[in-house]
């Protein structure tokens, strides 16, 4: 786990591993949200969605895909990092990379329960601009959309 961790566009051939991270990461930080799609499904929108149709960086350490973002415009859709790579300040360079992509500010929406999240994008300078009963989101978790301003 000492390699050093480089950040760069993903390509077709990463989606299996993109998705595996994201997969990963879900179930362990967020353990108590159920799902709305199979790991199967998940791969195939990562495969046939995220990956080709959708700005998706991914880090990589020692040949292995640890972090994944994902932009949409100015919509931060995805951050997920495998969960033996937290708290090592790729979030922060996944963060700092979506500001330089964005620079003039972006929104994100993450789960209630995530307090995690919320600290984390806080940090960042993110507000909780909004908050929802989930009624909105396939999960039908509520969640909190958060807004950065340069």
């Amino acid at each position: 786990m000492g390699a050093e961790v480089v950040l760069r566009r993903a390509g077709g051939a990463d989606a299996g591993a993109v998705a595996d991270v994201w997969l990963r990461s879900y179930r362990a930080a967020l353990p108590t949200v159920v799902r709305a799609h199979s790991d199967d499904e998940v791969r195939a929108y990562f495969r046939d969605v995220v990956v080709p149709e959708r700005e998706t960086w991914l880090a990589e350490a020692g040949g292995l895909v640890v972090g994944v973002m994902v932009l949409s415009g100015d919509l931060l859709s995805q951050l997920y990092l495998d969960p033996g790579w937290r708290g090592r300040g790729l979030g922060d360079r996944f963060v700092a990379l979506a500001k330089e992509r964005s620079p003039h500010g972006l929104t994100l929406w993450t789960f209630q329960v995530n307090e995690p999240a919320h600290r984390f994008y806080e940090r960042h300078g993110f507000v909780a601009v909004e908050s929802t009963d989930g009624s909105g989101n396939e999960e039908r978790e509520p969640d909190v959309r958060y807004v950065w301003q340069p």
